[in-house]
């Protein structure tokens, strides 16, 4: 079996954060739901604050305003929104 992909939290470039504004907004109210990455996502936290754990509970991430989290495709995992969380994101 393959190593899981690794999730990506980090604060953008400010060219990221540029880039970021031409990109589609998704926004959620708090809840917990099952995602699968059939390809990479990126993206801009712009409010709330979630973490997503993988199926095999092998990693987690935890992120919010301003973090640059990137999805890697292949990854499996559970989503818990905490406050109600809008990004910008791309897939690629």
């Amino acid at each position: 079996m393959s190593p899981t992909p690794k999730i990506i939290v980090r604060k953008p470039t400010a060219a990221e954060a540029a880039e970021a504004e031409q990109w589609g907004t998704w926004e959620k109210e708090p809840s917990t739901f099952d995602w699968n990455y059939d390809e990479q996502e990126t993206c801009l936290i712009l409010e709330g604050s979630a973490s997503v754990t993988s199926m095999d509970k092998k990693q987690s991430a935890k992120f919010g305003p301003g973090d640059w989290v990137v999805f890697p495709q292949g990854l499996k995992c559970v989503w818990t929104i905490k406050e109600k969380i809008k990004k910008r994101y791309k897939f690629s």
